[in-house]
């Protein structure tokens, strides 16, 4: 099974309730892809932060998730922070991006690029996954 074939085998239900598509996934990098929905968005039409945070967690989540050490159990987000840089009108599509920073035995941080279609950096952000 490759990496990104383990990523949509898990549903993950939070993922797939925000639209959330896999769309690249290997160990040094996953890529995800969401459109920004009304429900998703600011009263002016702007994808909201907390969704840019979602789209963020799970990608980290899963990122982790195809780097655990062979014993591990899972794994849980213990620490996130968000830069907002810009913004993604309603209709548009994001792209988040995760790198690793570090892949440890107990934690793993991986920061992820929320990007338009266009490439504006829409916010950067930096996560640390407990491995379970």
């Amino acid at each position: 099974m490759t990496p990104l074939e383990k990523i949509n085998s898990l549903k993950m239900p939070f993922a797939q309730l925000k639209g959330v598509t896999f769309t690249e996934a290997s160990a040094e990098r996953v890529v995800a892809q969401m459109q920004v929905r009304p429900d998703l968005c600011t009263l002016h039409h702007t994808i909201h932060g907390g969704a840019i945070m979602a789209l963020a967690d799970s990608v980290g989540a899963a990122a982790t998730v195809i780097n655990l050490p062979e014993d591990a159990k899972g794994t849980t987000t213990i620490e996130s922070k968000t830069n907002f840089i810009g913004g993604a009108k309603e209709g548009s599509v994001v792209t988040a991006i995760a790198t690793p920073v570090h892949r440890g035995r107990r934690t793993q941080v991986w920061q992820t690029r929320i990007e338009t279609d266009d490439g504006r950096l829409v916010a950067i952000v930096s996560q640390t996954q407990l491995v379970l």
